[in-house]
């Protein structure tokens, strides 16, 4: 058995099972070792019931004390029973299992694991618990128990086991790092560290496995961004450019003035296309901080100097806002540009008269997603390319798109928040703007940060927001039930709310594991205004843009990173009327309220990256990952930042000595770069 060798080689694993492993993109064994655990649990001994806490995960052994209640609101069957031991008594909640209503019998005593909520009344309820008998449940105590991604049709179980058997038949590439780095860094051999990460004997275990394969990530990426560099500071300018009459008449022509910040990013980019080299810069922004109106000036550069331009954007509803746009102020300012949009949704007709007018040169800019650097693309004389949201794009992506040209100038715009050490090292090959203000006008975000009790007055706050006109974003942390106890999941919040609001309030799910057609439909359709609370994962992070969207509530919030929840908090705020974000704060510790407290004084994406750099120290394994930072599967550039500087100094210290990454960036076949 090979790492390239089917899923369906495994024992156990036939078609069906198979098909459910390919809608988490596993296909194959390799795909399997390297999809690593989202989460761990530890089940400790039960928890008397007048000992516990409101935002903790914990098991409770109790009576079951009179019969299970089933109630039905609209499409939601709730299960409600009492339990007690001999020191108190409390209440269960069940969502949508109403088979528990016979089950579950009066005197019997089970195990129950789960999140602990508090209501408005103060009383402390637990929803969805797992049940288990003492026996079971003891057996589970014994070891860290790894928690998977999952879909619909596979548990977490099959995942594991199907994990086991794959590390006991399949050799694991061989160790790529030099034996005198990892003895001076400490770090354990790569065999070890993969066994580890999925099967940890214990949490010290876990940490050093999880370090190694996050220097692992760092090291090769790093590795890659320095051959990118080498390459760079070579390259000529091909495609020299002057300053047009058309750039000065349409940032005077616009209907507010630029910010000081915005000017001086605009004069190094300036300086850049018409100076000796290339352009490789990266402009840093807040949200809504005016970067789009920068780019499309820098576009406007390039075509009036007689040559094409591409901007690429993470999802096809942002390539197609970008391509509205543009087309708008083409029209409003009588601009040269000559737009085409191209996404992988398009018929083959469609693209291949995209791909006609781009190869002649008759279309002067592109706009679109990944399909701009698919093979059949040619340009007739490409001279800049804009990555939009960088951190959805890796350096091998940045190459591709250069290679579209004869060297052209690369932009690359991001919203994220990185504090500039951390943005030298990670964007090592592109030279650093920041746009540190906001436009004038702007009205800042109000925030809240509130516990499980708020619910009912958040969502009465909802529906008159609803009911004046307004939109919603609801984000949970889960795509579907089970994953993680006490983690709010997308599919059963979304009946919840449809329980709890108006039945006019119309309510959709967004998530990941959709296909990408169905995806976009429902960003579109949220953007069109059809759709009244979207309930979604961090998902929407990138990708949609709706002034009408006024209330973000961002469901377990203290399992984000700052960043992260200031990036989906960006997600409002963008038109004329006041927004406002609630944070619901499901544990009771201190730390996780001062945490967030962070997100309610501040709306300064830079103070708060600087922040999360600060408190998310190296023994918070547990939290749920920044999803949007680069592209890297277990690392996190906040989280991981020491390990990060450490990989830094190890790529300057040990590059000479190692063999060169091949042009895929793979390494004897094998992607390092995303382990």
């Amino acid at each position: 058995m090979e790492l390239q060798s089917d899923i369906t080689t495994l024992k156990g694993v036939g078609e069906k099972s198979a098909a459910l492993f390919r809608k988490l993109h596993i296909e194959n064994i390799g795909e399997l070792l390297f999809a690593f655990p989202r989460d761990y649990e530890t089940f400790g001994e039960p928890v008397p019931i007048s000992n516990i806490k409101a935002g903790r995960v914990c098991a409770v052994k109790g009576l079951i004390v009179g019969m299970p209640v089933l109630k039905q609101v609209r499409n939601l069957k709730i299960v409600t029973v009492s339990i007690r031991d001999s020191s108190a008594s409390m209440q269960l909640t069940f969502f949508n299992m109403a088979f528990l209503k016979n089950t579950l019998k009066s005197g019997q005593v089970y195990l129950f694991y789960g999140m602990v909520q508090e209501k408005a009344n103060h009383s402390l309820v637990m929803e969805q618990p797992r049940i288990y008998k003492e026996e079971e449940y003891r057996s589970l105590m014994a070891f860290i128990q790894p928690r998977y991604p999952l879909t619909k049709g596979l548990s977490n179980q099959a995942v594991a086991k199907a994990v086991r058997q794959a590390l006991s038949l399949c050799p694991l590439p061989e160790e790529m790092l030099p034996k005198e780095l990892l003895a001076e860094e400490s770090l354990m051999p790569f065999e070890k560290a993969i066994c580890a990460i999925h099967f940890p004997e214990n949490e010290e275990q876990l940490a050093a496995a999880r370090r190694r394969l996050i220097f692992h990530e760092f090291f090769f990426f790093l590795l890659m961004v320095r051959e990118s560099k080498s390459l760079l500071e070579k390259e000529k300018n091909h495609a020299p450019m002057m300053e047009t009459a058309e750039t000065v008449r349409f940032l005077e022509a616009l209907p507010y003035r630029l910010t000081k910040a915005q000017l001086k990013v605009i004069e190094e980019i300036k300086a850049d296309m018409t100076g000796e080299n290339v352009m490789s810069r990266l402009v840093q922004g807040d949200v809504g901080s005016g970067k789009t109106i920068v780019a499309i000036w820098a576009l406007l550069l390039c075509v009036t100097n007689g040559y094409q331009g591409a901007m690429m954007a993470p999802t096809e509803v942002l390539a197609r806002q970008h391509y509205e746009t543009i087309s708008e102020l083409t029209r409003r300012y009588h601009l040269p540009f000559r737009p085409v949009l191209l996404t992988g949704s398009q018929t083959a007709g469609v693209k291949k008269e995209i791909y006609e007018e781009l190869s002649s040169g008759r279309a002067n800019l592109v706009l679109g997603t990944h399909a701009v650097i698919q093979d059949k693309v040619s340009f007739k004389n490409l001279a800049l390319v804009i990555t939009d949201e960088q951190h959805r794009f890796g350096v091998r992506q940045r190459e591709a798109l250069k290679d579209k040209g004869n060297h052209p100038h690369v932009l690359v715009m991001s919203a994220t928040p990185i504090p500039r050490t951390l943005a030298i090292i990670l964007y090592g090959d592109l030279h650093i703007s920041i746009i540190d203000e906001l436009p004038a006008g702007r009205q800042p975000i109000k925030n809240c940060v509130v516990g499980p009790g708020y619910r009912q007055k958040a969502y009465a706050f909802i529906e008159k927001e609803i009911a004046a006109g307004r939109q919603v974003y609801c984000i949970c942390p889960m795509v579907e039930e089970g994953e993680l106890p006490g983690m709010e999941n997308v599919g059963d919040y979304a009946e919840k709310l449809k329980a709890a609001l108006p039945a006019s309030v119309r309510v959709a799910c967004l998530h990941g594991k959709m296909r990408s057609a169905d995806k976009n439909r429902i960003m579109e359709e949220f953007a069109a205004g059809q759709i009244d609370v979207l309930v979604s994962t961090t998902v929407i992070e990138v990708g949609i843009n709706v002034p009408n969207a006024t209330v973000m509530m961002v469901e377990n919030a203290e399992r984000f990173g700052l960043a992260q929840l200031h990036q989906l908090r960006g997600r409002v705020g963008r038109g004329k009327h006041q927004s406002y974000c609630i944070f619901v704060n499901t544990n009771d510790a201190k730390e996780a309220g001062e945490r967030l407290d962070i997100l309610k004084q501040s709306n300064d994406g830079f103070y708060i990256a600087g922040e999360d750099l600060k408190l998310r120290g190296p023994g918070d394994l547990f939290g749920i990952r920044q999803s949007g930072d680069l592209q890297f599967k277990l690392a996190d550039i906040y989280h991981d930042s020491a390990v990060l500087k450490q990989a830094s100094d190890c790529v300057q210290k040990y590059a000479g000595k190692l063999p060169q990454l091949d042009k895929q960036g793979l390494w004897n076949g094998v992607d390092f770069t995303s382990i």
